[in-house]
């Protein structure tokens, strides 16, 4: 589905040089790569601070025990996504409540959000799904008139640009009350481990987020509060400074490729392509098809048989998975998340992508459909 090792043979003189740096300073915690990648992506996202953290979930557990949220809280989040979003939720003793999706965009249902706040619901977490923002603009006058916290989870979207309705553009993640990414080795801006990183503008929040993060401590020795260990190493810090000047690149890269996906799959009329916020760009960090009249496992393994690879994301959604069902999520309580669990299916998008490897797999999914046992009666 993606190609690191092609990404890192192009910059392999780079990033093995920065590597070789941090060796050689053995400054392997904390070291001066952390503050200065910290500074460099502030500049990039137009955030006030960001502090780099072990992974994406701590990111998204270190920004809600900052806000000081409280076991029975309600946490409202969507049901399509990763299960990493909601389970920070219910490890803090908080109550995740799953909402629907909107069926363009798959990010969270603004009017679905606000329907679902009680006296108890503290904060709303939008989920950039894919590669795209949600409705950020209505999201945030919902948590304003409600008086909310609003934590955006960014793994799968950052660099990706949100435009307002008066015109301005902001990054995301930089939007909310505080955001989160991750920087898995397979995102858009990967490191070669574990990493993640939190972003905020508010000076105090920004304050409490670096003591929990560095087990409550401000002064050595001296722990103001809970906190855990969550921190970037200084290494992949070194790659993720490398890798950030070739960003831009990478993003335009993928935007190329879901361009060709989008034209060769444009006649096909069992297939829906990604459709964009008008809103948002669209980074692609998943190319995400909606299949109809399509038996998507069996083509799923068809492309597997000709060495093509795709995955589903995500076949169970959230509030049908055993350790978050709940009375309150009847089957068909949430039809369009339900919905595109049954249909949705991903297709190979990475920097390193070029046409002779998408006319593969495009054809490959052609091929399937023409086939007797492609189409459904």
């Amino acid at each position: 589905m993606v190609d690191l090792i092609g990404q890192y043979n192009k910059i392999k003189d780079e990033i093995d040089q920065a590597v070789i740096d941090v060796i050689r300073s053995s400054k392997y915690i904390n070291g001066p790569e952390v503050k200065l990648f910290g500074e460099e992506l502030e500049k990039y996202l137009g955030a006030k601070h960001v502090i780099p953290c072990a992974n994406g979930t701590d990111a998204l557990q270190v920004a809600m025990m900052a806000l000081g949220l409280k076991p029975g809280d309600e946490v409202i989040t969507a049901s399509f996504t990763y299960v990493a979003t909601a389970e920070v939720i219910a490890l803090l003793g908080l109550t995740p409540i799953l909402v629907d999706c909107d069926p363009v965009t798959f990010t969270l249902d603004p009017e679905q959000v606000e329907a679902a706040i009680t006296g108890k619901t503290k904060a709303i977490v939008p989920v950039h799904l894919f590669g795209q923002c949600a409705d950020m603009e209505r999201i945030m006058q919902i948590a304003e008139k409600h008086n909310l916290y609003v934590i955006e989870d960014n793994a799968q979207a950052i660099g990706a640009e949100y435009t307002f309705s008066d015109n301005k553009k902001v990054k995301a993640g930089t939007i909310g009350t505080i955001g989160c990414t991750s920087f898995f080795p397979s995102k858009n801006l990967g490191c070669y481990g574990d990493g993640g990183a939190i972003f905020t503008n508010d000076d105090d929040i920004a304050a409490k987020i670096r003591m929990i993060a560095n087990h409550g401590q401000r002064v050595r020795y001296y722990h103001d509060s809970i906190g855990v260990n969550s921190r970037l190493d200084s290494m992949q810090a070194a790659i993720l400074r490398v890798k950030l000047r070739y960003f831009d690149s990478y993003l335009t890269a993928r935007q190329q490729a879901a361009k060709y996906y989008n034209d060769a799959f444009a006649d096909v009329a069992e297939l829906t392509a990604p459709r964009t916020s008008s809103k948002s760009t669209h980074v692609y960090h998943q190319y995400t098809l909606i299949t109809e009249r399509i038996n998507r496992d069996e083509m799923q393994k068809a492309l597997a048989e000709k060495g093509i690879p795709s995955m589903i994301y995500y076949p169970v959604p959230l509030h049908m998975q055993k350790a978050y069902q709940s009375e309150r999520y009847p089957e068909g309580s949430l039809p369009v998340t339900e919905q595109l669990c049954k249909s949705v299916i991903s297709l190979p998008i990475h920097t390193e992508l070029d046409a002779e490897q998408q006319d593969v797999i495009i054809d490959g999914v052609k091929s399937f459909i023409r086939t007797e046992s492609g189409i459904l009666n």
